[in-house]
């Protein structure tokens, strides 16, 4: 059976599941799901992604969406290396806590800088707001932190000394927001969250800096 990927590279959790595929060596017929020209919202698309958000792969029959659920599932059945999702109950849980922080903890404050400074912009035609931009910024702060002292700690990778489905996730988030003019230089206060970003693209590079430059090409179109 042939695997399907439905994304866009616009999309973070997209852009994850397409670096952990491309570093695992799992084959894949990309299908690009363009949100700027709401490809999600088709009849079609809805048919199997009824949240109508990407990613959503299609493993035969088997259509499966939300970013998290389908790197465990990829993980189990391609038999990748443990590293990137552990068999060890203790480390899988630190993995498994991480990426359920993530949803609120880191990916829902960088998400509403994005939104406000460039897709809402790109995707809907909506001015920023100055002020709603600087609230939501003020948010990135404290989710930094906790990022930093809760999950990296001394660790050269978030769920310990090797890196994890839950770098790739984290890495995803962080960068995207950094391509905000406004965040460009927002890790300078986070110098260990700085050298652990350069440490797991030095790993994913070339395909998460291929991504990203697709991922800017589209905001810059």
């Amino acid at each position: 059976m042939s695997l399907t990927i439905y994304y866009d590279v616009v999309s973070q959790p997209s852009r994850a599941v397409l670096i952990f595929c491309k570093m695992n060596g799992i084959a894949y017929t990309g299908k690009h799901i363009q949100l700027k020209k709401g490809d999600h919202l088709s009849p079609e698309y809805t048919s199997f992604n009824p949240a109508q958000v990407v990613p959503t792969i299609k493993d035969g029959d088997f259509y499966l969406g939300e970013s998290v659920a389908i790197l465990r599932y990829l993980a189990a059945k391609y038999k990748v290396a443990d590293h990137w999702y552990p068999a060890d109950l203790q480390a899988r849980a630190r993995v498994d806590a991480y990426l359920a922080w993530q949803h609120t903890g880191l990916r829902a404050p960088c998400l509403d800088v994005v939104m406000e400074e460039v897709f809402a912009v790109v995707l809907m035609g909506k001015p920023c707001d100055p002020k709603e931009l600087k609230r939501k910024i003020g948010k990135l702060t404290p989710s930094f932190k906790k990022f930093e002292t809760i999950f990296l700690k001394d660790q050269k990778f978030v769920c310990g000394e090797q890196i994890s489905v839950a770098d790739i996730m984290a890495l995803s988030e962080i960068v995207q927001v950094l391509t905000c003019p406004s965040c460009k230089d927002f890790l300078k206060d986070f110098p260990k969250i700085a050298a652990w970003k350069e440490r797991v693209e030095s790993i994913l590079n070339p395909y998460h800096q291929e991504l990203v430059d697709q991922m800017q090409a589209v905001a810059n179109s």
